[in-house]
């Protein structure tokens, strides 16, 4: 009897030490998160609060990584965080006057979202897919098929223009070359006018706004610009007081009338390559879409 209640007595105080140890443990753990929450604190402390909302010091990082000195950095953080406040403040004032549904928050939550997130993500395929080159069959192959979305606003030439200061002996001999066609004139007429025009434009391969040639010249007055163009002398000779200027007209394209290809082709590089970036970031919703459909991602209920 008396090893019976011995026995007892024993298990009582095993059962103790076991409760107590437990406690102890539960204690521990408590204490363990209690300094995991301070060390929190102190590494990570709040620098902004509005009610509930906190902005500690690790949310600035990002702020003030790429800063090169402790005073800009500074700055940019104080700017932060006095914007954050007022944000918040803003959003609890209108949350005051203005009702939305939960259905309409969140679905401009969603917008948001994707126009954050989902274009940076877009951005970044693109840059990684696109090919930036474009061939002068692509060209070609566009301008045929859309020429009457290039019909000309103004008026387009390709022309020679010189101009040279009146007292110089090379005029007589610049106005000849003008009208010249052999390469070897041309070549001369180059080398006269790097020594001796105020200006000159001899890139006659090249169409160019015809406002933009004559600019600061006594034609950009000229009353009627069509009838200056269309005569049998492709040469037009103007002056003032000081200089002489000389226009070579060697093709010439109206208001209204579609231009060469060479005159949009840059326009049409571009529309090309825009149009690619449309087809990459269709083509990359569609494949996130039928990956999800396959790995069963999703959900449609009818």
């Amino acid at each position: 009897m008396r090893k019976r209640k011995l026995q007892i007595s024993s298990l009582h105080i095993i059962n103790r030490f076991v409760i107590s140890l437990f406690c102890l443990l539960l204690g521990s753990c408590d204490l363990f998160k209690i300094k995991n929450t301070e060390e929190e604190e102190k590494d990570n402390p709040v620098v902004a609060a509005v009610d509930n909302n906190f902005l500690r010091k690790a949310d600035l990082a990002f702020i003030t990584k790429e800063t090169s000195t402790k005073e800009d950095s500074s700055s940019l953080a104080t700017r932060y965080v006095q914007s954050w406040v007022k944000k918040q403040l803003m959003i609890k004032e209108a949350g005051k006057n203005i009702t939305l549904s939960q259905a309409e928050l969140d679905k401009k939550l969603l917008d948001y979202r994707y126009a954050l997130i989902v274009y940076e993500y877009e951005k970044q395929y693109i840059e990684e897919h696109l090919s930036k080159e474009v061939t002068d069959e692509e060209i070609q192959q566009y301008y045929d098929e859309n020429q009457d979305n290039f019909i000309l606003k103004e008026i387009i030439v390709r022309t020679n223009f010189i101009k040279m200061e009146k007292n110089l002996s090379q005029n007589s001999k610049v106005e000849k070359l003008l009208k010249q066609n052999k390469p070897e004139d041309k070549e001369t007429l180059r080398e006269l006018a790097i020594k001796s025009a105020s200006n000159y434009f001899l890139e006659d391969s090249t169409w160019i706004k015809f406002e933009d040639i004559i600019l600061n010249t006594p034609l950009s007055n000229h009353n009627n610009k069509v009838q200056l163009l269309n005569r049998s002398n492709n040469l037009i000779k103007v002056e003032d007081e000081e200089f002489n200027y000389y226009f070579n007209i060697l093709e010439y394209k109206l208001q209204d009338q579609i231009p060469p290809v060479e005159f949009v082709k840059d326009e049409i590089s571009r529309i090309i390559v825009n149009k690619r970036k449309v087809n990459l970031a269709e083509t990359l919703q569609n494949n996130v879409y039928k990956r999800a459909q396959e790995n069963n991602e999703f959900k449609i209920y009818e």
